[in-house]
Formats: C-alpha cells, structure tokens, sequence
C-alpha cells in the first residue's frame, strides 16, 4: 500500500511540476515591455537534434519546419503531433558519402507558397518540386554557381517583395570549411538572384556572411558576420542597380562573444524595425535605430529564429533543441 501510494504521488509531482524555462529575458530597456510581455515564457517544444536551424512557420498548416542540418532532414512541428520528420535528404542528394554539414539550413517560400531551402551538401539554393502537403526530395536549383565557379555553402535567405533573392554563402557546409580542396570561391559573398536568374554579387568583404534580412521598406539590408574575430552585424544601404552603398556596423559583439558563447547568426525583422538577431548568449533585440532593448538569454547555442505573421509568437531553434516564446 506504502509503494502504491508513493508511485502515486511521484506521478503527481512529475506530471503537474512545470518544465523547468529554457531560458529568460534580459530587460535592458523599458520599450521591451511592449514587445515581450513581462509574463512571457520560453517553451521547449521539441528537441534531440543534432543542430537546428532555419526554422520556417507555415501559417495555412499551422506547422513549423525546421533543419537538422548534420542530419541532412527537414522536422515539422505541430501542436497535435509534436516533431516528425518533414523531408529527408533535404541538402544532400549526393551518392558519394561525405561528412560535414549537408544538410539544408535556411529555410523560406517563393511567392507561390512553395519551399525555398538553402542546401549545404548540393551546394545551392533551391526550391522543392512538390507541395508541402506531399514533401520529396526533388529540387530545381535557383542558384548553384557565381561566374561557373560552385558556392560554398548557401546558408540564409531572404526574398523582396518583388520576387528578387538575396542569400549569404559561407563555408560551413564544406566538409573542411574554409580548407576544403573542392571550395572553389576564394571568398564568402552575398548575392542577389533577380528574376531572370541572374546571379549577382553584391558583396564579397563579409568574412563569414550568414543571417540575412531587409528592415521595413527594403532599403536598408542587415547581415551577420559569424566570425569570432569579427563579430558584428552589418548594414548596407542600396544604391543604383542594388548596389550595397553606406556599409556601416549596425552592432559590435565583440565583447560579448568573449563572456558568452554565440556568435550573430540568423535573424528576422518585424514590421515596425525591431531585429530579433541571434548572437552570443541568445537573442539580441534591437529597435529600429539599433539600440539594444534586451536579449532572450538562452543556455544553448540559438542558431536562428522565425515570427508568426501577427508577430506575437517567436520560434528559435538552438543547437538539439526548438523553442517557442509567445511574446504578446
């Protein structure tokens, strides 16, 4: 009767104890207050993976999809089902056997709601031949080359209203990064892909080009530099036929990548300006002018982050685990 009783009320503890948060927010600045509610929390809603990225929230199924990106896999996440496996070989459809990140990373949609993945192992940015409803491994390539010579690794993405696509190309995919001998670009750019299909180098100065947004009105881009001996985030204006003009540092982490691990990564821009960037320590968010309001401190690496169209509920993926905030 002793044991019965015991193992009842273990059950009791264990099923009605919250999760213990997967983090908390740093309020640096009162403004934060109307971004994140004060009673806000972080939410685990998946995890073992072996490194999360690209997280991509598909309003119409109500699902989020994301990358395992060593495990070369696209996860989807429901309310009523939790994580499954989305799409399998969803960077690598090689035959060769290689190791590295192959996987896809960032993930978005065209204009005709079909799904854009960045792909480490193919080496290019391309779109899945089939719906969403019905996930395969069958892409066209949107981009896979710069001047006949192959990307590195495209990382992230981002479209303009217009239908152009701007995405970055580090190394990371490479199975031996910046020393792999099938590397055939003596730098790591960012590029825009207009509607013809061309490929247009826009800059090639970013040591380690990764997260990749446009703040409202699309006149101003903002990249992360994931380069611990240059840790920033930059912004660049546009000039004449898109050319990147007024480059400037729109936040120095270099400080803070000495105290806490991370470095700028992804990254995503509401529609007032404000820049929920993924960098040391967790998520850094900015207002529009670049001031810092707070951070969503995080004990894992976060890698990238995703909003909801109302813009009240953030998603991150950080390292084995996938993480939801609903901000408002």
């Amino acid at each position: 009767m002793k044991v019965i009783l015991l193992f009842s009320l273990l059950c009791l503890f264990f099923c009605c104890t919250p999760k213990e948060q997967a983090g908390n927010i740093e309020r640096l600045d009162p403004a934060l207050d109307s971004i994140i509610d004060v009673k806000a929390s972080i939410d685990t809603l998946a995890e073992g993976f072996t490194w999360s990225e690209g997280p991509l929230w598909i309003e119409r199924s109500k699902m989020l999809l994301f990358s395992d990106v060593p495990a070369n896999t696209v996860y989807k996440w429901t309310e009523a089902k939790g994580k499954e496996v989305f799409l399998d070989s969803s960077g690598y459809t090689g035959s060769v056997a290689r190791g590295g990140e192959t996987g896809s990373n960032g993930l978005l949609l065209d204009k005709e709601g079909r799904l854009v993945l960045c792909q480490h192992g193919n080496r290019q940015v391309a779109i899945m031949e089939a719906s969403l409803d019905a996930p395969k491994a069958v892409y066209k390539s949107i981009a896979n080359n710069y001047q006949s010579k192959k990307f590195n690794s495209p990382n992230d993405a981002v479209f303009r209203s217009n239908g152009d696509l701007f995405f970055t190309d580090p190394p990371y995919g490479l199975e031996k990064n910046m020393d792999d001998p099938l590397k055939e670009l003596p730098f790591q750019g960012v590029y825009k892909v207009n509607a013809s299909g061309e490929v247009v180098l826009l800059t090639d100065s970013i040591t380690r080009p990764n997260g990749i947004a446009f703040t409202p009105g699309e006149k101003t881009l903002i990249v992360a530099n994931s380069d611990s001996t240059r840790p920033v985030w930059y912004a660049f204006d546009f000039g004449t036929g898109d050319s990147l003009v007024n480059g400037r540092v729109f936040y120095d982490a270099s400080a803070a990548s000495k105290l806490e691990k991370g470095l700028p990564d992804g990254l995503k821009i509401d529609s007032k300006g404000n820049v929920f960037a993924t960098g040391p320590g967790g998520v850094w968010i900015f207002n529009k002018n670049g001031k810092l309001l707070g951070k969503i401190k995080i004990s894992q690496l976060v890698s990238n982050c995703a909003l909801s169209p109302d813009e009240k509920t953030l998603y991150l993926t950080a390292d084995m685990m996938v993480l939801r905030i609903k901000m408002r």
